[in-house]
């Protein structure tokens, strides 16, 4: 097994890191390796904006819930959906943003912005982490999105999509146990059967004792009753409005 696969299979959320910023050095290490990552049709529909002041952090953590690890880590980097850039290049090109409209509100320009966005982020992940940073995604940056944008005074068709916290590890944790390989690989076709709810229940059995080492013995739930406790909560239901007061209303 190479240091590569180490790495990817030794991921673990970090949630307290030391106070030291990241060196301009291994920022840029991870922004280049960011902009590795694949891009659909290479469009590059995303924009990552780094931030180190800490009253901004702290305006963010509160924006996000409240994590305090949004505002005390070495670095914090908020990935953007953009496709702002791209009408800019369809203008340079002589062609007006009235022309491009049916392809920049479309579903399909969205997904792949958000996808480009992912593929970055986790490339920026296994770059981080290959340096000993230790890592965590912050999706409640999406709780007050028009508080964000104004924060961070994104322009239209430029959506805050998730942060990244990065820095040095000041706490270990544990390597959280995924689903079984049997429950999410499926050859030729999608399989449903008995054997997948069997599979669900003994991970539900894994996850339980793994909670309740971890918070000794206060949370001991299973993987599907956390799911569906998620479901029966539905978040954000603002999205969609949102996003069309940015100018992105989908078709």
């Amino acid at each position: 097994m190479n240091d590569t696969i180490q790495i990817l299979l030794q991921h673990r959320s970090i949630r307290e890191f030391k106070e030291r910023p990241l060196t301009r050095e291994e920022l840029q290490t991870i922004i280049q390796s960011a902009q590795a990552a694949p891009s659909s049709s290479f469009v590059q529909a995303y924009s990552i904006i780094g931030i180190r002041d800490p009253q901004k952090k702290e305006q963010l953590a509160e924006l996000a819930g409240n994590q305090p690890y949004v505002a005390q880590n070495g670095h914090l980097l908020v990935f953007c959906l953009d496709l702002h850039r791209l009408s800019l290049a369809a203008e340079l090109e002589g062609v007006s943003v009235e022309k491009t409209l049916t392809a920049l509100q479309s579903v399909e320009t969205f997904m792949v912005g958000v996808i480009d966005a992912a593929l970055a982020a986790q490339n920026a992940v296994v770059a981080a982490e290959s340096q000993g940073l230790g890592t965590v995604y912050i999706g409640g940056l999406r709780n007050r999105l028009p508080e964000v944008v104004e924060l961070l005074k994104t322009p239209e068709r430029v959506i805050p999509l998730f942060a990244l916290c990065i820095g040095e590890p000041a706490q270990p944790s544990a390597v959280k146990p995924r689903l079984p390989m049997a429950a999410v690989y499926h050859e030729e076709e999608y399989t449903e059967d008995q054997a997948h709810t069997e599979l669900l229940q003994a991970y539900n059995a894994q996850m339980s004792r793994y909670y309740a080492e971890r918070t000794e013995g206060k949370r001991a739930e299973g993987w599907t009753a956390g799911i569906a406790k998620q479901l029966k909560n539905p978040k954000r239901l603002y999205m969609k409005e949102f996003l069309g007061s940015r100018k992105l209303p989908l078709e």
